[in-house]
């Protein structure tokens, strides 16, 4: 278990200022979707999503998302949580992606189509990186360690669902802005992209062996197997739900150990 101290006042600073992060990225969404202000998540996605498309329900995970980083950001901010390596290694990097998505709300809203492929792609690169530099760390966490409930299964879930969201959203301007390269159909390269979100899942998930985040990555393509079927792409539709199975199944594969036998089950996510 990593070692916990009493925080410095600059990290008290810092752990305040995720605290206004997690407030600001969740008070964005909830002000888009109650006051009707621009096209929401789902709204912005379904435009020019003729190569790749999510249905609408699949959104809704957000909810679960926006709960485990309110639980992460008010626990860290806590006065008597100590400053673990976990809370550490993640503060400032859950900063700028808490940041991030509540700003991309902001920018999907009044369609500001290149801004959303930065903020999305900024969002899930300062989460992967601290997550495939701590793997060693976070496959160390006991089962019932706080960290892992707290600090590690929140950024883990919301780096899932952008690791799904991102080409979704760079496939949607892409195509809507007839940038998407016409050496391949659309559809090719939408399954590319559904095995490389795939490939990059399971490849995250070997290296953490967190589940929390494979799972908002199955969802998301169980997602797009579902619009894409209603549109009748059955080729991109089945692809997308075999990727999700085998992301599901490699995630559990690995997450309980049956990989290496059972050595793993100790810290299984």
């Amino acid at each position: 278990m990593s070692s916990i101290v009493r925080a410095t006042p600059a990290q008290k600073t810092r752990r305040l200022i995720v605290l206004a992060a997690a407030a600001f990225a969740v008070v964005a969404g909830q002000l888009q979707q109650f006051g009707n202000i621009g096209q929401s998540p789902a709204q912005f996605s379904a435009d020019s999503d003729a190569s790749l498309r999510v249905v609408g329900w699949a959104f809704a995970i957000w909810g679960p998302i926006y709960l485990g980083l309110i639980a992460y950001a008010i626990r860290q901010a806590l006065p008597q949580t100590g400053e673990s390596e976990m809370i550490n290694r993640f503060g400032w990097p859950s900063i700028l992606a808490l940041l991030g998505i509540g700003s991309w709300i902001i920018a999907a809203a009044i369609d500001a189509e290149v801004a959303t492929i930065v903020l999305i792609f900024g969002s899930l690169s300062v989460l992967i990186i601290p997550l495939l530099t701590s793997a060693r760390l976070i496959r160390s966490l006991p089962r019932g360690d706080r960290d892992r409930w707290l600090v590690a299964w929140p950024l883990g879930a919301l780096a899932g669902w952008l690791t799904i969201a991102s080409p979704v959203n760079l496939l949607t301007v892409a195509t809507g802005n007839g940038d998407l390269p016409t050496a391949l159909a659309p559809t090719v390269w939408a399954l590319i992209a559904v095995v490389a979100v795939a490939v990059f899942a399971l490849f995250v998930t070997w290296a953490t062996r967190l589940l929390a985040y494979p799972l908002p990555v199955a969802w998301g393509l169980l997602g797009v197997f579902v619009a894409e079927q209603a549109k009748g792409n059955a080729t991109l539709a089945f692809g997308a739900l075999a990727a999700s199975l085998i992301v599901l199944g490699g995630a559990l594969w690995i997450t309980l150990g049956l990989r290496r036998g059972t050595t793993h089950a100790g810290v299984a996510a």
